[in-house]
């Protein structure tokens, strides 16, 4: 593996402490294109990396007690299943189709990326809780199914339909990362074993090591470089890599 690679690692840790989330994002293309794993090994292996990732991300925000415990199980508890049942799901998959879908959330993160932070309401009227947890599941689905943790989803769902605080969100949301991805990981685990595949362990621990390394640097460097600006060019680089990702695997399934 080349020197191309660790900066692809260091780049996912940098862009997830620039910008909170979206870091996720980089784990799978970054594997695929730099480490050459096949589609299937990064996406259970992404699962890897982003759950230690967000798991050492949560740490501070729960001893400065900004999480939202209940958020967590209306929201990662449901998360957690989806993410099983999309695991299953995608043995019924080919990884080229895995990738295509892959590309269309890079560029609904894009989208999202490029919308200015979702504020709450001071007077809305709280949402009903089966709206969370059907989000919860949906969004622990396409985790499963793709690899990504979803942070540029679970955000905007737990400060509108959750009524969080965004410094409550941020912390919320690297829990319930955490825990989903956990979940997917440890079913693709039988997925790929039932295919003959094996996982490279020794690739996720430097991987998650650089990454979360990268993720204190960006955190320091991103109190002085603008959030607005900052988000909007990512978005185009996005926008970039998901048409680059479909292109690539959508030929495959025609």
């Amino acid at each position: 593996m080349g020197w191309t690679a660790w900066i692809g690692a260091l780049a996912i840790g940098l862009v997830l402490g620039l910008l909170g989330s979206g870091g996720s994002i980089l784990a799978v293309p970054v594997l695929v294109y730099l480490a050459n794993e096949t589609a299937k090994l990064a996406i259970a292996e992404s699962l890897g990396i982003v759950t230690l990732i967000s798991l050492v991300g949560a740490i501070p925000f729960a001893v400065r007690k900004q999480v939202d415990w209940r958020s967590v199980a209306f929201f990662g508890i449901p998360g957690m299943a989806g993410a099983y049942g999309g695991a299953y799901l995608s043995q019924f998959m080919s990884g080229a189709l895995q990738l295509a879908i892959f590309a269309l959330v890079m560029l609904a993160a894009a989208v999202m990326m490029f919308r200015d932070p979702p504020v709450q309401e001071e007077e809305s009227a709280p949402h009903a809780a089966w709206k969370i947890v059907a989000e919860g599941l949906v969004v622990g689905v396409l985790t499963g199914i793709v690899g990504v943790g979803g942070g540029f989803l679970i955000v905007p769902a737990l400060v509108l339909l959750g009524g969080l605080p965004m410094h409550l969100a941020v912390g919320t949301s690297l829990v319930i990362i955490a825990l989903k991805s956990a979940s997917g990981f440890v079913k693709y685990m039988d997925v790929l074993a039932a295919s003959g595949l094996t996982m490279h362990w020794d690739l996720m621990l430097v991987f998650s090591a650089i990454g979360i390394a990268g993720s204190f640097v960006g955190g320091r460097a991103g109190q002085y470089v603008p959030q607005r600006r900052l988000k909007r060019g990512f978005a185009v680089f996005l926008v970039l890599m998901g048409v680059f990702v479909f292109w690539q695997n959508i030929t495959g399934l025609v």
